[in-house]
């Protein structure tokens, strides 16, 4: 069998995979996952999958992460969560960071282990809003100047879930996701600014506009502006691509090769929920700055 997959557009970033999940996820894991490695990307429309068929798919890509937020898990599905801004009973019943946030960022960077890929699974999709964005972050390192590059080159940054949570909190009216629950104890770490994929070898950016702290070694000020300006590089059109949910639509990304985003969503008029699978990095390339 021989998955067919359409490239999003002609830097190879993205690409539209059509095959049925349900059925052939364990026959196509092998290619799936070359496919993922070399498009950073994939977005696999029309699915019918259940919560144990979207573990299943998760498996092809490595070994599911079950270290979850315990508040919004699946129960009897280790390793599932779920993302909503859907209210029952006065509480969110998924990860929710407010309408109009946009939080560019790797999935646990707050962690030491760097999560390696992470699937969404779309349930409900609002008709206004709620896309994702992606941005190639392996792409825009190399199209970086090389002066930039030589003076990045090295350099760590402090990723810290207590700031996360503080900035979401401001950004949402007191709300975060982040400030409270089974993930918040978190101690801070470091990870390099420039990862090397320990399959591909690619080198990438690694940011967040909202969990970096500081960059090692430089002073507030300076560690903002350059962060800053990493980003505006990195989230610039050339590097974009925006996924309008479709209801069944599965995308699944390298999150060592990409930084992504929520965009705003109207929670009052639009509801949605998607249910999110992570895939571990094997600890001993965690944070490989090459």
């Amino acid at each position: 069998m021989s998955l067919s997959l359409r490239p999003l557009d002609d830097n190879g970033f993205g690409a539209v995979v059509d095959c049925n999940l349900a059925t052939d996820a364990e026959d196509l894991a092998p290619q799936l996952a070359r496919a993922l490695h070399q498009h950073r990307l994939l977005v696999v429309p029309r699915q019918h999958l259940t919560h144990a068929d979207l573990l299943t798919v998760a498996s092809c890509f490595g070994t599911v992460d079950t270290s979850v937020d315990r508040r919004y898990a699946v129960g009897g599905f280790p390793g599932l969560t779920v993302i909503s801004n859907i209210v029952e009973g006065g509480e969110h019943i998924g990860i929710y960071d407010g309408d109009d946030e946009e939080e560019w960022h790797t999935d646990n960077s707050f962690k030491p282990e760097l999560t390696a890929a992470t699937l969404l699974y779309s349930v409900i999709t609002p008709e206004l809003g709620g896309e994702t964005r992606f941005a190639d972050a392996t792409r825009a390192y190399a199209d970086l100047r090389p002066a930039v590059r030589q003076r990045i080159e090295g350099m760590r940054a402090v990723h810290s879930i207590q700031q996360l949570g503080a900035l979401q909190s401001q950004a949402s009216g007191g709300q975060s996701s982040a400030a409270a629950g089974s993930l918040a104890g978190h101690a801070e770490v470091e990870h390099p600014l420039v990862l090397t994929h320990p399959v591909t070898g690619a080198r990438s950016l690694l940011l967040g506009s909202m969990v970096i702290r500081c960059v090692t070694g430089l002073s507030d000020e300076a560690s903002r502006a350059l962060i800053d300006e990493l980003l505006e590089h990195t989230t610039s059109a050339p590097y974009l691509y925006s996924h309008r949910w479709s209801q069944g639509d599965l995308v699944v990304w390298d999150n060592l090769a990409t930084l992504h985003t929520a965009s705003p969503c109207d929670s009052s008029r639009h509801s949605r929920l998607l249910y999110r699978a992570a895939v571990r990095q094997p600890a001993a390339s965690s944070g490989s700055d090459g």
